[in-house]
């Protein structure tokens, strides 16, 4: 009984599948996962300072016992409001940044393999021109000879 997934894979240019594809391919999922990495670590920072943020507001509450207490509370709502505000602008500037340089990379990423295959397209094209006139040399003296001997 045959294997139909057995094949001899020395019958493929594993190399240039590896330049073409596979390297720019891993190439692009290893950009991709540290851009992940790093929007995670953004969110976790954000998350934790909002956590914090929101306890101490929540201890601060805690210790309004007056009308007083509670006057100084709302006002320090307000700066809160201002801090986090900004925080959100920063964040959000952090994230297009990050986005930004994603796309400056995959573009650079996309530019070196088009480069590549354009290289490599050439070359084919050349070696089969080189190739066909090869050919046509070799065959056109056996051509003429034919051609006399039927003559």
């Amino acid at each position: 009984m045959t294997n139909a997934f057995a094949f001899d894979t020395k019958q493929f240019d594993t190399a240039q599948f590896e330049s073409l594809f596979f390297a720019p391919a891993r190439a692009y999922a290893a950009l991709s996962i540290d851009l992940t990495e790093k929007l995670v670590n953004a969110q976790l920072e954000a998350s934790k300072a909002y956590t914090d943020t929101s306890l101490a507001q929540l201890r601060s509450l805690v210790e309004v016992k007056d009308a007083e207490g509670l006057k100084s509370y709302l006002e320090g709502q307000q700066q809160v409001a201002k801090e986090l505000t900004e925080r959100l602008k920063g964040d959000a500037e952090k994230v297009v940044a990050l986005q930004q340089e994603f796309v400056q990379e995959s573009q650079k990423l996309t530019e070196s393999s088009v480069k590549q295959v354009q290289e490599s397209a050439k070359q084919v094209t050349e070696s089969a021109a080189s190739a066909t006139s090869k050919a046509t040399k070799e065959a056109a003296p056996a051509a003429k000879a034919k051609t006399a001997a039927q003559a």
